[in-house]
């Protein structure tokens, strides 16, 4: 049971870098995690938040695992939390 966060590569509003921050067990822990990080739910969408850099150093400190986004998405999806976007 692992909340997970990829490096801020992905480019974003404000000018800023963000991270995916995704759980491998429960989307509750997941929520809960969240809420400790002090991230809004507008940063939710369907199976990750949303993080800006600014919040990536204390989401580790408060244990969240860094590892890259292609092992964040394989943990995501071998925990059967994977949620697509409908077409």
């Amino acid at each position: 049971m692992s909340v997970l966060i990829d490096p801020p590569i992905w480019p974003g509003p404000r000018g800023l870098m963000w991270s995916h921050l995704v759980s491998d067990s429960s989307l509750d822990e997941l929520h809960d995690f969240a809420v400790l990080l002090g991230v809004p739910n507008r940063a939710f969408d369907r199976d990750h938040y949303d993080v800006p850099e600014t919040a990536h150093a204390r989401a580790v400190e408060l244990g969240a695992e860094f590892v890259s986004s292609q092992e964040l998405l394989r943990r995501l999806i071998a925990s059967g939390l994977r949620r697509r976007k409908r077409r």
